[in-house]
């Protein structure tokens, strides 16, 4: 139970138990005080001295006549067990409300003491690639937490680091497979564009396969070096989405009718910041493969709105759909619902992965949702 419980709460508890034990001790030793002093009070009503001894003593004699005092000394039994039971009660209650208005102090107490750690918190979950130099934390400000902002540091130091050379890892293989593969391409094309008498069957499917093969490639290379570069792209352009969408959907159109697939644009005027050409490819990536993973006469509908301060862009099919189970993983590199079909329309499986990519980079999110016409949504949010 301790361990689902807020650092403040078992702080807060753990205070709370300790000044209740503290006050109940308190209490408990008045209480014995004050019930000793009002039983020797008693006694000393109770011993009914005579005075004919003539010694001194400190017993207070009350007058009171022999045929009174029973009565007198039931009352004042009676007065005194209810002095003592209602002093108790006083001092039980003036305890508990004490360690509860303790309680309440050490929350607020500590709240404020833990206001450190929970900005140290807020400035690790807004962590992100792209952000690792902004996520500094200063060091000194807080001496208990030092050494852990200094570790902190640190960390994104180190981190920052190996993202940097992944991505010049990344763009430099992409760099240098470019050229090869260009000119197998420039060859292939040249060989394609000859006739040559002595080609048999074999031979031409070998250079279809390679011609295939090669284009795949290739495709990929743009995509990979369109990731590595996906975190230096400026991305403050004033973008018209209803105008970029109406153009993805001109570019796609000779695919959709390729398809026998109808491309349906229902946009109304947003406009948001971030890079043109990134939510360009957003675009195309989804519409693209909305038209490949469709059924012939299906529909893909593409739609915009604003709600309060953020864009909605989504991008509907009327194809076989995901699988539940699926749907988080059809955003990792290479991952693949059907490969088998995915292979026969020539993707490469990194299209989803740098809409991903995409989206993270324009502080963005992608859900996928079932089509109530059957098939798939793919639902943005800026």
């Amino acid at each position: 139970m301790m361990r689902r419980m807020s650092l403040q709460w078992r702080i807060t508890i753990i205070t709370t138990l300790f000044i209740a034990v503290i006050c109940g001790c308190l209490t408990m030793f008045v209480y014995k005080n004050g019930v000793y002093y009002i039983d020797l009070l008693q006694d000393t009503v109770d011993a009914k001295g005579d005075g004919e001894s003539g010694k001194e003593t400190d017993e207070i004699y009350i007058n009171i006549p022999d045929d009174k005092w029973d009565d007198f000394a039931n009352d004042f039994s009676l007065q005194v067990y209810n002095n003592k039971a209602d002093y108790k009660k006083r001092s039980l209650l003036f305890s508990t409300l004490l360690a509860l208005l303790g309680g309440v102090v050490t929350y607020y107490i500590v709240g404020h003491a833990l206001k450190p750690l929970k900005k140290f918190s807020d400035k690790i979950e807004e962590v992100q690639a792209q952000n690792l130099s902004d996520s500094r934390i200063e060091e000194n400000e807080v001496k208990e937490l030092n050494q852990l902002s200094v570790s902190y540091n640190k960390m994104l130091e180190r981190l920052s680091e190996a993202f940097e050379v992944q991505r010049q890892f990344t763009a430099n293989a992409a760099h240098e497979l470019r050229t090869p593969l260009a000119l197998m391409q420039v060859q292939l094309d040249l060989y394609n564009s000859t006739e040559h008498p002595g080609n048999d069957e074999c031979t031409g499917h070998t250079i279809a396969m390679i011609t295939e093969q090669n284009e795949r490639l290739s495709k990929m290379v743009k995509t990979l070096l369109d990731m590595s570069e996906l975190r230096i792209t400026v991305r403050d352009e004033k973008i018209m989405v209803d105008a970029l969408v109406e153009e993805v959907l001109e570019d796609l159109e000779p695919l959709a009718a390729e398809k026998n697939v109808e491309l349906i644009g229902k946009c109304k005027p947003v406009t948001m910041t971030g890079s043109d050409i990134l939510i360009y490819r957003l675009v195309y990536n989804l519409v693209e493969n909305a038209i490949k993973y469709n059924h012939p006469e299906g529909k893909v509908t593409v739609t915009a709105c604003q709600k309060e301060k953020k864009v909605i862009l989504s991008v509907a099919d009327t194809g076989s759909g995901i699988p539940g189970e699926l749907r988080e993983r059809v955003f990792e590199p290479f991952f693949r619902v059907d490969k088998s079909r995915s292979r026969e329309l020539g993707g490469v499986g990194l299209g989803l992965a740098l809409v991903h990519e995409i989206v993270k980079a324009h502080d963005g999110s992608i859900s996928i949702k079932d089509n109530p016409s059957g098939g798939t949504v793919f639902e943005v949010v800026f």
